[in-house]
This record gives structure tokens, C-alpha cells and sequence, in this order.
């Protein structure tokens, strides 16, 4: 999950911090305000409160993994919703009040069978437009895999994606396919040949949303780091012609690990 997307909780403020009676609220499936808020859910009660339908076992198998990192845990929740309600499942969890389980319903949708990645897009559009930042991390995370796998096709299908009104979904076309990422399996393909993913970022080289200059910004950043010359190329050629403020911000943040 990116940090930035989150609201930076006050200095010194952890999990710890939160009063017992606001981890009620997020337990029993209020949303989480921050990303602080979004590690203190109990994943094991949120279930048992939010569905109970899945069974007592479902949160004994998320109260066994509480050790486990988040994304591993949300994979987890994910994979236990389409076992117990199968893809059925998937429509009540989608709009359910907690980010946390819109989450889970992101990673239903990223295991569901059956789907093409066409299909796969459609199903999730709504959860990458999401109101709430976390739901918007979770998403790309749960499809990324299977993005990764079909990866010429998948920036093909996401080209579009960056001609959308919603600043959120022109972000989730670059983010998705971040070369590293964050709380993510790299994409060796992309760290080899950065190129493939230029279909993604010419468009969205000047958007005037920092949310998706920062994602832009970040993918370039992230290939600096297995291809250097080629980022600096691309920045190179982006600022030769007027570029816009957006563009220069985009380049400068780009190459603050390589420099110029």
C-alpha cells in the first residue's frame, strides 16, 4: 500500500495509540481514516462480524495467520470470501461500509476463475475509482499478479485507462504495473525492458493530478534502478519540448535516485 495515498497519521501515533473503543468501531466495520487505522483492524473479528455467513472457521484461519503481514493476510481473506461465498460473494462485499472488506472483495475478484483479463478489469473498474485509499492499494495489488502474467495485453488493455476523467483511474493504469512497487512481487520483465510500459506513462506525462504524477514519477523511478540511461532518455525527451510544470515535476522526482 502507498503511504503517500494514505493521510499521514499525527507524529508518534501507531496501532498502539488507537483507543480500544475506536479498534471496536473498525472491527465491527467502520472505515479506517488512515493507514494506521487500516493495520489495527483484527481481520479475524472483522469476519466474524461482517460475514458471519463464511463460518467460525473462516476467522479461526485469519485469527492463526494474525502474524502474517497485511497483504498476505488480505490475499488470504480474499481467497477464504470466494471459498465460503463463492463469486456470488464478491457483489455483497463490494460495497460493504469497511475498506477492509472492499478489500477482501479486491482479492476475490484478482483469484476468481473463470475470467479473462478483459473480464477482470470490468469486474474491479468500481474498486479502483473507489472513494477510499486503501481499497484503491488493494486493488492494484490483487490484480497485479495476474496483470503481470499477460503483461503486453494488460498494457493494452489499460491505455485507455489513461484518457479517464478519474484522476483514480488514470493512477491505477501507471500503478498497477510499477516495475517494483510497493508490498509487491517486482516485475522482472519490466525492470529488463521499461519500454513496454511507455504506453502508460506518455499519456499521463503532463496530468495535471499530483496523485498521478507521483505514481508516474515512482514507475520511472522504480526502472532508474535496473535501467538508468533509459529513464534519464525519456526525461530527457519529455522536457525538450515546453514541457508543462507537471512534466518537469514528474522528471524531477523520477530521477532523484539516478540524478540527470
Amino acid at each position: 500500500m502507498s503511504r503517500k495515498a494514505a493521510k499521514t497519521p499525527a507524529a508518534g501515533r501507531g496501532v498502539q495509540d488507537i483507543s480500544p473503543a475506536r479498534r471496536a468501531q473498525l472491527d465491527a466495520g467502520a472505515p479506517a481514516s488512515n493507514l494506521t487505522e487500516c493495520l489495527a483492524v483484527d481481520f479475524a473479528a472483522l469476519m466474524a462480524a461482517a460475514v458471519p455467513q463464511a463460518g467460525a472457521d473462516a476467522a479461526a484461519a485469519m485469527r492463526a495467520a494474525s502474524a502474517q503481514g497485511i497483504s498476505r493476510r488480505m490475499a488470504l481473506a480474499g481467497a477464504l470470501m470466494l471459498e465460503r461465498l463463492g463469486p456470488a460473494g464478491f457483489d455483497a462485499l463490494r460495497g460493504h461500509a469497511s475498506d477492509t472488506v472492499r478489500g477482501w472483495a479486491c482479492f476475490m475478484a484478482g483469484a476468481m476463475p473463470g475470467l479473462d483479463l478483459e473480464a477482470r478489469l470490468r469486474l474491479i473498474r468500481p474498486l479502483a475509482d473507489d472513494a477510499h485509499f486503501g481499497v484503491r492499494e488493494w486493488v492494484w495489488m490483487a490484480l497485479r499478479p495476474g496483470l503481470a502474467v499477460e503483461l503486453r495485453r494488460s498494457v493494452a488493455l489499460l491505455t485507455p485507462w489513461t484518457k479517464e476523467p478519474s484522476e483514480r483511474l488514470r493512477r491505477f493504469a501507471s500503478e498497477s504495473l510499477r516495475p517494483r512497487g510497493v508490498w509487491c512481487a517486482h516485475i522482472a520483465e519490466l525492470k529488463a525492458d521499461p519500454g513496454i510500459g511507455l504506453p502508460l506513462l506518455a499519456p499521463l506525462r503532463a496530468d495535471p493530478s499530483v496523485y498521478v504524477q507521483d505514481s508516474v514519477a515512482n514507475w520511472l523511478n522504480d526502472a532508474s534502478k535496473d535501467q538508468p540511461d533509459w529513464v534519464r532518455g525519456v526525461c530527457a525527451r519529455w522536457q525538450a519540448d515546453a514541457p508543462a510544470e507537471a512534466t518537469l515535476r514528474i522528471c524531477r522526482r523520477a530521477l532523484r535516485t539516478v540524478g540527470a
